[in-house]
């Protein structure tokens, strides 16, 4: 910063300024010292500014399954409301694996990062909780449940399993089955629990059918398991605990025209990605606000950094149904 002040002829503090507050500089010292950093190739120590001001601007958001586009509308969100505070977001993808929201957390930590957002496999709450105890705020996301030790922000998912398999009971389907994996993820656990609920209150039959992950391919093999019953003992309806498994199903319906959607079998995902509407036969899915979700994990970080003794906030939103031809034809 020194020598950005001598080449422009200005003070270190005039530097500052049009590093942190532009605003409060004439047109001309402002131009002069942008000048003299573009020529000099000036970036500056961001780790030495959070050492002296005591606060990072930047923000850890770890999510389960960068592969999955609900995630990345959900960081989507983060970012934009991240962009209006000037902060900035690192994030990393867990792939659903303990072991690497571990390393994620700890990591976050070690670089001060100014809060972390958790969208968690839930089997590193005493990390988390020593994280919290040393003073870096950590949010959940996608948390179903209040008094986790800090604020988070999730969806109701048990509502969310009852409104799709409710739907398929109102359509007349009586033989429904859920393509699921990863029932230990407790979003995985609560959808079933709500398909469970909504399949006992209207007297139907429920199959969960084990994929292997929560994948379009590994749905694609669920599906073509389907394919291979007799016609009377498949399902009349399938639903699919996200919509890339439901995709994977759909694509294993439609491979020469094998099962007709939604004359044979209606197909209902959660989710309702960016995609979703455009799938060959449009989909019908559970719809959570993913962007919502992020701004708002968002905010209730800065408040945990502004207000550190108050009370934790939870935040659930409701999912909704959003109706397509792969239910209603």
């Amino acid at each position: 910063m020194k020598d950005v002040a001598r080449h422009a002829a200005v003070s270190v503090g005039t530097v500052s300024n049009v590093l942190n507050r532009p605003d409060i500089v004439s047109t001309d010292r402002r131009e002069r010292v942008e000048a003299a950093i573009a020529e000099l190739g000036y970036v500056r120590n961001d780790a030495a500014r959070q050492l002296k001001l005591g606060q990072s601007r930047t923000v850890g958001a770890i999510v389960l399954d960068s592969g999955n586009p609900f995630y990345g509308q959900l960081v989507g969100g983060i970012e934009a409301a991240a962009e209006d505070s000037s902060l900035a977001v690192i994030a990393g993808s867990t792939g659903n694996r303990e072991q690497r929201e571990r390393l994620y957390l700890s990591l976050f930590e070690e670089q001060r990062v100014r809060g972390i957002l958790l969208a968690s496999t839930g089997g590193a709450q005493e990390l988390v909780d020593g994280i919290r105890r040393r003073g870096t705020p950590v949010v959940l996301v996608e948390s179903g449940r209040e008094n986790v030790g800090g604020s988070s922000v999730g969806v109701d998912d048990i509502a969310g399993g009852e409104i799709a398999v409710r739907h398929l009971a109102e359509l007349g389907r009586r033989r429904i089955g859920v393509v699921a994996a990863r029932q230990d993820l407790r979003q995985v656990a609560d959808r079933l629990t709500g398909a469970r609920r909504a399949a006992q209150a209207a007297g139907i039959e429920l199959e969960v059918l084990e994929a292997e992950d929560l994948t379009v391919l590994a749905g694609r093999a669920a599906g073509m398991r389907i394919v291979e019953r007799t016609a009377t003992e498949r399902p009349d309806a399938v639903f699919c605990v996200n919509d890339l498994l439901a995709v994977g199903v759909l694509q294993a319906f439609a491979f020469r025209h094998q099962i007709a959607v939604p004359e044979e079998i209606a197909l209902v995902g959660y989710d309702d990605i960016a995609f979703a509407s455009s799938t060959v036969v449009p989909l019908t899915s559970v719809a959570q606000p993913a962007d919502l979700m992020g701004r708002t994990a968002l905010a209730l970080l800065e408040e945990e950094i502004a207000t550190p003794d108050a009370a934790p906030r939870h935040v659930s939103f409701t999912p909704t149904l959003v109706e397509r031809e792969s239910t209603t034809g």
